[in-house]
């Protein structure tokens, strides 16, 4: 294991004032670079993930054009450094409050309601992203949903079981392993995705984890995010926001990511082909050789699709 590698653009640490907690954002740039032709870039990552992992992706946008672009990539709350009071559960209607309330001015020259901003999402960050365009879409000027497919189909019928797991796992912990080491904690993320260059694990894995005073390493993600949720996801629903997206957007996604490992037979492509049919302007582009984690993967590759997309 390398710790060769070297931010070329190096972030900075944020910390904003949000309804009520200290939300935590990388930012690279300022205010200074954002023109109505290219204004500010916001990151939004996916489930277990944190706003530095965007790092090698904004590296490589700088290589291609330059330091010129303001970007920022929050971490949502309870992800990591941005904290919470202890708590057993989270809604996904929080995640769409918080950008909108960082979006609606709360950060000095952020403000969507006067200039729309490019919107990027990865999984997680894709969903939510994609659901806050169409509730707010004069706010957005690109979009970007890196593989936020969205979930298999519920039924009503799921209700009364669903609430009765969730109910359970109130009741009982939701324990994260921790590592003895920062190098364990890259071995994690290699294992998880074996195409991420062992040098970029070893810096990344220190961005994703922490110690703590024994030495232990931490991810950085509240365990109650493993708690199922309670609500049905309503496919109609989502596709009703969907519509209404205004901006123009990307899709992007890896040539081996299979859908099948999450979902089995409850979800497959095609089902997701018809429903991101209704976005209303839509470009679709997939990264080879490339699985979900396409900034970890094909940093250059998705740069480039950046820079022709937005401008």
């Amino acid at each position: 294991m390398t710790d060769a590698y070297l931010p070329r653009r190096a972030g900075r640490s944020l910390f904003v004032p949000l309804r009520g907690l200290d939300y935590h954002l990388t930012v690279w740039g300022d205010a200074s670079m954002a023109t109505p032709e290219r204004p500010p870039l916001l990151l939004c990552h996916g489930y277990m993930d944190v706003g530095a992992s965007f790092q090698f992706m904004v590296d490589a946008l700088a290589a291609l054009e330059g330091q010129t672009r303001w970007v920022l990539a929050l971490d949502w709350r309870g992800y990591g450094h941005t904290r919470v009071p202890p708590t057993d559960h989270y809604w996904f209607p929080d995640y769409l409050a918080d950008l909108d309330a960082l979006l609606d001015g709360r950060l000095d020259g952020l403000d969507a309601r006067a200039q729309p901003v490019d919107l990027l999402g990865h999984s997680m960050g894709g969903n939510v992203v994609m659901h806050y365009a169409g509730v707010r879409p004069t706010r957005i000027r690109r979009l970007v949903n890196l593989e936020g497919f969205g979930l298999p189909r519920s039924e009503p019928d799921e209700a009364p079981r669903r609430l009765a797991k969730w109910l359970d796992e109130l009741a009982e912990a939701a324990p994260l392993r921790s590592y003895d080491s920062a190098e364990a904690v890259a071995a994690r993320l290699r294992q998880t995705n074996p195409r991420l260059p062992e040098d970029k694990a070893a810096w990344l894995a220190r961005q994703w984890a922490q110690p703590d005073a024994a030495g232990r390493w931490h991810i950085l993600g509240d365990p109650a995010h493993k708690r199922i949720n309670p609500l049905l996801y309503r496919v109609e629903e989502v596709l009703a926001a969907w519509r209404r997206i205004s901006a123009p957007v990307l899709w992007v996604d890896g040539d081996l990511t299979d859908l099948s490992l999450w979902w089995g037979q409850r979800y497959s492509l095609a089902e997701f082909d018809q429903r991101i049919a209704v976005v209303p302007q839509l470009r679709r582009e997939r990264l080879s050789p490339c699985g979900h984690m396409l900034h970890h993967e094909q940093p250059t590759a998705l740069a480039g699709l950046l820079r022709d997309f937005l401008g």
